[in-house]
């Protein structure tokens, strides 16, 4: 008997599986006004929101901002305020009127803590004030409006 190791194991090397052990080095993106931003997991929905966390957030303040970014298809966006400080979470559930809001309108809302950890603040009650001008503005029924 030998006291030698065995020989490891060699990696195949046929054409099809080669390809699967490569990993792209830089994977050019898209410029995606969302890809800063940390979408909390799961979505917080007016429907899934406490009664108490409702009651909260309408007794709070109105803040004032601008909405940053905002895909309907996805179903939500982000704020960025007024005043500062970092972006907020925005659900298509928790926008109030006829517009879809779109990247430049401002808006006011009030805001309601985010669970579990209640670290992350998301925006509700959101009301367009104005619409950006020269962008076209579409309703939740579908209809485009020139502003």
């Amino acid at each position: 008997m030998s006291s030698e190791p065995p020989p490891p194991p060699q990696p195949p090397t046929h054409q099809a599986s080669v390809g699967l052990l490569e990993t792209p080095k830089g994977r050019d993106r898209s410029p995606s006004p969302l890809r800063g931003n940390v979408v909390p997991s799961p979505l917080p929905t007016r429907r899934t929101r406490t009664f108490s966390a409702t009651v909260r957030a309408s007794q709070g303040p109105v803040y004032k901002g601008v909405c940053k970014c905002f895909c309907r298809s996805k179903g939500h966006g982000f704020i960025t305020p007024a005043d500062g400080g970092p972006d907020i979470f925005l659900h298509i559930s928790d926008v109030e009127g006829e517009y879809v809001p779109v990247e430049g309108d401002e808006v006011t809302y009030k805001m309601c803590s985010i669970p579990p950890k209640n670290e992350k603040l998301q925006a509700v009650e959101v009301v367009i004030t104005h619409l950006a001008p020269g962008t076209k503005h579409e309703t939740w029924s579908g209809h485009v409006v020139s502003s």
